[in-house]
């Protein structure tokens, strides 16, 4: 378990390190927008950029996350309950999360198959976005990896008395 862990934790920095360049090249070409707009013109296709670049640093951000517990909890209920009924409510939620983000990984692989076989580009700049959805796939991926090892944790998790 401790290698899943590591391997875990090494995937969920690598794509939140990509996800801040992706941030901060959104911050750039926003900043060249405005200075052009005062300028100048603006700069065409920054509308596209800013929505494929924003799901690439949101997905990529979700692993991490959940690593940081940075979701919001509502645990008022949870955290009167006994401790063996609190590891069998977070393993549930691992495993229905863990479930919905494969399938959700899966389905977005499915579409972003489609988009390359298609040859879909966006409507401005003509740029093929197939890459950015299985961008977005990789981060539910990576999230139910995520999942998945907090899942076993749980589950082979010993008492604390």
């Amino acid at each position: 378990m401790a290698f899943l862990e590591k391997l875990n934790l090494i995937l969920v920095k690598m794509l939140a390190f990509v996800g801040g360049v992706f941030l901060v090249g959104m911050i750039a070409i926003t900043c060249a927008n405005i200075l052009s707009r005062a300028v100048w013109v603006p700069i065409r296709g920054v509308f596209e950029l800013m929505g494929y670049a924003g799901a690439i640093v949101a997905a990529f951000a979700l692993g991490y996350t959940q690593i940081k517990k940075g979701n919001i909890a509502v645990d008022i209920l949870v955290n009167r309950y006994p401790a063996r009924l609190k590891r069998v409510i977070h393993a549930a939620n691992s495993l229905i999360g863990l479930a919905f983000f494969l399938l959700a990984s899966w389905q977005i692989c499915i579409k972003a198959n489609t988009m390359m076989a298609t040859g879909e580009v966006t409507e401005t700049l003509q740029v093929i976005y197939y890459p950015f959805v299985y961008g977005v796939a990789l981060g539910c991926l990576v999230l139910a990896l995520t999942l998945s090892t907090e899942l076993l944790k749980s589950a082979f998790q010993r008492e604390e008395n």
